[in-house]
């Protein structure tokens, strides 16, 4: 029995569906989602930085990447998938090692019948932002 987009980013969030293995390269914690919520936790580390000592922006745009896509896929009914169709990324201001852990967010704007829109956030602790972004996912069935 297949399960719902929203099951299966719970069951990612609490270790019952191992995550994917670029989660090892990149590595986060996923906070149990709502519908069309997700929340990520993530620590910039040192191997991603930059000539100029700053995290990378692929680091950057990844996290955001990942958070709205997972925030698509809770809005899925079983059966269907959600591919990226585009992502753009804001840098608001720098990442650092030190920047501690990075508050990522991605929640859905409007979910249509094909398509979905989807803003996501990089915040520190303290909620000033980093990085903002938006995406959409097409809505497909998938294929038996």
């Amino acid at each position: 029995m297949a399960c719902t987009g929203l099951e299966c980013v719970s069951r990612l969030a609490d270790g019952t569906f191992r995550p994917p293995a670029m989660a090892e390269t990149l590595p986060f914690k996923l906070l149990l989602p709502e519908v069309g919520k997700v929340e990520l936790r993530a620590t910039p580390e040192a191997r991603f930085c930059n000539l100029t000592n700053t995290i990378h922006g692929g680091w950057a745009m990844t996290m955001l990447d990942t958070a709205m896509s997972l925030a698509a896929q809770t809005t899925l009914a079983a059966g269907e998938v959600c591919p990226s169709l585009e992502t753009s990324t804001k840098f608001v201001r720098p990442i650092s090692i030190h920047s501690g852990v990075m508050h990522v967010t991605g929640y859905v704007v409007v979910r249509g019948r094909t398509l979905i829109t989807l803003e996501g956030r990089i915040e520190n602790a303290e909620g000033k932002i980093h990085a903002h972004g938006t995406s959409s996912c097409m809505i497909i069935p998938r294929k038996a």
